[in-house]
């Protein structure tokens, strides 16, 4: 129990010294200002990994730790090292070379180091339920969506403060807004995704070297393209467009191609394994077509709710997430005494819910 609250201390404490940090810099007004333009992008990155993650939803707690610890953990830490090696540049390099060094190199290496160590930590500590590729790009992206908010609340409040709402002759929180959260809202989750591409990769394989070579070469591509785009960033005009239109874009279009893609692949993986389960008696042959799609699922809910209530509804969001977990152990040989284990877990909790379900739905027809 020690360490959880150890953790949420450290996250809350982070959070606080970037709040403080930044209102001295940029003033309340600024902040808050900053938050409410921040608070647009990041809801739209956040619906979409959360439209990825449909099929097989991780839990809402580790989701938002992973949003928290990109907002307070990865930034701090990024922000405490890219001072450092600013302040190191202008030293050696000579005034003004810092924020160069800062860009180019230290923050590409710290910050997508930051934003990964959680989905690392994830892995580490829940492997037998890290199911590959989907799940390294959702938590990937939390983290980097949490990480892309704190930041955007500085540039927007510095924007803000500087500048004001803006005209036509000065940039201010609008222009800001344009740039950093409708043309590229994307950004750091993109290159995060490319580390948790990686990551999921190995979770899945069976081939010792690229346990390793996935997620550095994942690491490697998303350190590099970061750097990329911050050189860009900083020579602005028409080189910042030719690399966002010529690679930015087709890469990101690229990764969400490829994700859409792996989303396909688990709805095949859980339609291939439902007709396994009906036979062993684990779900109802009748339950099948409702399991294999995600408007059935959604309907099922629905039809739970208006005739047995809220509980209900739960109770069967319940069963139907455990017949995916079950699907997902079902394509792999229980070859470890922790696949058996969860197997046994999944199948308690999945006739839990259905019985809970059914109890709920016998009271409601009483009444």
């Amino acid at each position: 129990m020690l360490l959880p609250v150890l953790g949420l201390i450290v996250v809350a404490l982070c959070g606080l010294f970037l709040f403080g940090l930044a209102t001295a810099r940029v003033g309340p007004l600024a902040v808050t200002i900053g938050v409410l333009a921040a608070l647009v992008p990041v809801a739209g990155v956040v619906a979409g990994f959360l439209w990825v993650d449909r099929w097989e939803p991780e839990p809402a707690k580790f989701l938002l730790l992973a949003f928290a610890w990109g907002a307070c953990i990865a930034t701090i830490t990024a922000l405490l090292i890219n001072t450092t090696a600013e302040a190191v540049g202008d030293e050696l390099l000579g005034k003004g070379s810092g924020n160069t060094v800062a860009a180019l190199v230290s923050a590409p290496i710290v910050e997508e180091a930051a934003k990964a160590l959680f989905v690392v930590l994830i892995l580490w500590r829940r492997s037998s339920e890290f199911d590959g590729v989907v799940d390294g790009v959702v938590y990937a992206g939390f983290s980097a969506a949490g990480f892309a908010f704190t930041e955007n609340i500085y540039y927007f409040g510095r924007a803000f403060n500087d500048y004001g709402f803006g005209d036509g002759h000065s940039q201010g929180v609008i222009t800001a807004f344009f740039l950093r959260g409708v043309l590229a809202p994307f950004t750091h989750p993109l290159f995060a995704v490319l580390t948790g591409i990686g990551i999921g990769i190995a979770a899945r394989t069976t081939t010792k070297a690229m346990k390793v070579l996935a997620p550095l070469a994942g690491y490697l591509a998303a350190v590099c393209l970061h750097a990329l785009w911050n050189s860009a960033a900083l020579l602005g005009g028409s080189k910042f467009l030719t690399v966002y239109f010529l690679i930015m874009l087709p890469l990101f279009l690229g990764v969400v191609y490829l994700v859409v893609l792996q989303r396909r692949r688990e709805q095949r993986i859980i339609a291939t394994a439902l007709p396994h389960m009906a036979a062993a008696r684990w779900i109802a042959p009748s339950e099948v077509d409702l399991l294999a799609s995600l408007p059935g699922r959604r309907a099922w809910r629905r039809q739970a709710k208006r005739q047995s209530g809220k509980r209900a509804a739960r109770a069967v969001a319940v069963y139907q997430a455990s017949v995916t977990e079950l699907a997902f152990l079902d394509r792999r040989e229980l070859t470890t005494d922790t696949d058996r284990q969860r197997q046994q877990e999944l199948l308690r909790t999945l006739k839990s819910a259905r019985a809970e379900a059914t109890r709920l739905a016998d009271e409601a027809a009483r009444g």
